[in-house]
């Protein structure tokens, strides 16, 4: 967890749980009573950079958006691998007493929430994994070097404002620019830099052809992560999931067009997360290296 201080603060309800040996923070919106959507964002962004998505579904949903580990106001963790994201996923649902949400993962965070839906399927409600970096072994690089990571992190310490981020994200409102500014140096370096290496070094394709229906892949038709061919091998691994393209957007969906992800996204929750059978008995959390916090 960061000792820095953003101005900019939240509208969210902040939620702290103890899950995988770590405080993890998560940002409520919406009544208790409605169905529960938890976000897993992507490598530098923090819980409260999806607050223009989440208020925009919190009259229909209870939607808690989580700082992954070492990110916003979630403690930093020893290990940034596959399983370790996952497990916290699902202690912090037990924590907060979620019966299978629907979980909506972007980026880095759509690879978590790959991951949670195949190590912990009974555990799972809907699943949203929209633009994962397709990027493991044998395949191509992660379009973005970890270098502009890195220096954007850096940047933020400084104290950059919003017309410094601009150049990171050139379509971006002055005010999405201001909340970036503020916490992205919440985002520990070395979460950031483990996090893109793993990119390159796990599969996101072993948990993907895992994950059974309802599952829906966004990606933007715009953008450099997935593209044509990446999407349909994504298709062609898993028959099961539905995949929506958003063509004009690139990788950040929601940033280059909130009112279409929105009407990709909005159906798939409403129509999946309405009329479930009854649970099956949840899985069992797997033993984890002692050492791998």
């Amino acid at each position: 967890m960061s000792t820095h201080a953003p101005p900019t603060q939240p509208v969210g309800r902040s939620r702290t749980v103890e899950a995988n040996g770590l405080r993890l923070h998560f940002l409520e919106y919406g009544a208790a009573h409605l169905p529960a959507l938890v976000i897993l964002p992507g490598i530098t962004s923090p819980a409260v950079t999806w607050e223009f998505v989440a208020l925009e579904l919190a009259s229909e949903f209870r939607v808690l958006t989580m700082d992954v580990r070492g990110r916003g106001l979630s403690e930093r963790g020893r290990s940034y691998a596959r399983e370790e994201l996952a497990r916290d996923v699902a202690e912090a649902l037990a924590a907060l007493e979620l019966d299978r949400p629907a979980v909506l993962g972007h980026s880095a965070g759509a690879r978590i929430a790959a991951a949670f839906g195949a190590l912990y399927p009974a555990l799972r409600g809907p699943l949203v994994v929209a633009d994962p970096p397709l990027s493991g072994p044998g395949r191509a690089p992660y379009p973005t070097p970890v270098e502009a990571f890195v220096e954007s992190l850096r940047l933020a310490r400084a104290g950059a404002s919003a017309d410094d981020m601009r150049p990171f994200f050139p379509t971006w409102t002055q005010e999405q620019l201001e909340l970036r500014a503020a916490w992205l140096g919440t985002c520990d370096e070395t979460a950031v830099v483990e996090t893109h290496r793993l990119f390159h070094e796990e599969d996101f394709f072993e948990d993907w052809v895992r994950l059974h229906s309802p599952t829906l892949f966004v990606w933007g038709g715009a953008g450099p992560v997935v593209g044509e061919t990446g999407a349909a091998e994504v298709a062609a691994a898993n028959p099961a999931a539905e995949v929506a393209v958003l063509p004009g957007a690139g990788h950040m969906l929601p940033w280059d067009d909130l009112a279409g992800f929105l009407a990709i996204v909005r159906p798939f929750l409403a129509r999946t997360l309405h009329g479930r059978g009854a649970p099956g008995g949840a899985d069992p959390l797997p033993e984890t290296d002692g050492g791998a916090r």
